[in-house]
């Protein structure tokens, strides 16, 4: 991802909000990054794991899922942010969105639930460092998805320096959805049409 230079490096809320629609960044560690536009097998990914988890917070009223492009804040001061991610699916639970919050705007603090797809264009070291500022402010658990690679690294709050790899199989989500079912092969299912053109990109 590119950086973007402003004044004293530095971005507030109302900056951020300005931008919205005419370019998409995120705040990592107080860098100021461009969104990498991502690929389509990105989106069937994310919404792969959206589809599993939505109906199951709606039937147990628990909070909500959300897509890419809902932003957090990280509990970073608004005159000058620190972090501000933006994963590509989330979860919330409901009792942890304040009550007098605007829901018009970017989400104050963290999501319990956060699942980052790693595209060409991203930076590992970003990634890793935006997991460490997931699991550091409160974040339950993060996935990390490697498309290429077909894993899913699953990290979580009590063990942040510890990352279990999934290649295939269940991933285990008991302790934010019990009972809920979500393998590897769920996760990068392409429909049929999809299928040749990535098996081409990974040969």
């Amino acid at each position: 991802m590119a950086e973007i230079t402003f004044e004293e490096n530095a971005i507030t809320l109302d900056d951020l909000l300005r931008m919205r629609g005419d370019i998409r960044v995120e705040i990592i560690n107080g860098e100021i990054k461009e969104m990498a536009a991502a690929g389509v097998q990105h989106g069937f990914i994310a919404i792969n794991i959206q589809r599993v988890l939505d109906p199951y917070v709606v039937a147990h009223d628990i909070g909500a899922v959300l897509p890419d492009g809902v932003t957090y804040l990280m509990f970073s001061p608004t005159r000058n942010l620190k972090d501000s991610f933006m994963p590509d699916v989330s979860f919330i639970y409901k009792e942890n969105l304040p009550a007098d919050f605007d829901i018009s705007k970017p989400h104050p603090g963290i999501p319990d639930f956060a699942v980052e797809v790693f595209s060409p264009g991203d930076d590992a070291d970003d990634i890793q460092t935006k997991v460490r500022t997931y699991l550091e402010k409160g974040t339950v658990q993060v996935l990390v998805a490697y498309p290429k690679a077909r894993e899913v690294h699953q990290y979580r709050h009590e063990q942040p320096e510890i990352s279990r790899i999934y290649r295939a199989g269940k991933i285990d989500l008991e302790e934010l959805f019990p009972g809920i079912e979500l393998s590897v092969e769920t996760v990068f299912a392409l429909p049929a049409w999809a299928q040749k053109q990535a098996k081409a990109t990974i040969e």
